[in-house]
């Protein structure tokens, strides 16, 4: 299933960190913002601390009841 941007629909690559396309970022938060978000979302993702999955996946219910 491909992934899709949140505001305007468009196709975005399923590797995404984010859930919207470049173009919808850059007019909500600006270029500048948009840029730090990304970066920051990439860092967590290979720090391990971004997690993007079902909230109905068991293990992941598991994972956070032990928080």
């Amino acid at each position: 299933m491909a992934k899709k941007c949140i505001y305007c629909k468009t196709e975005i690559d399923d590797g995404s960190v984010i859930d919207f396309c470049q173009r919808c970022g850059i007019g909500v938060w600006g270029e500048k913002m948009f840029k730090a978000i990304v970066q920051s979302m990439e860092k967590s993702r290979e720090a391990g601390d971004l997690f993007q999955g079902s909230v109905t996946d068991n293990k992941v219910a598991k994972n956070w009841k032990q928080i």
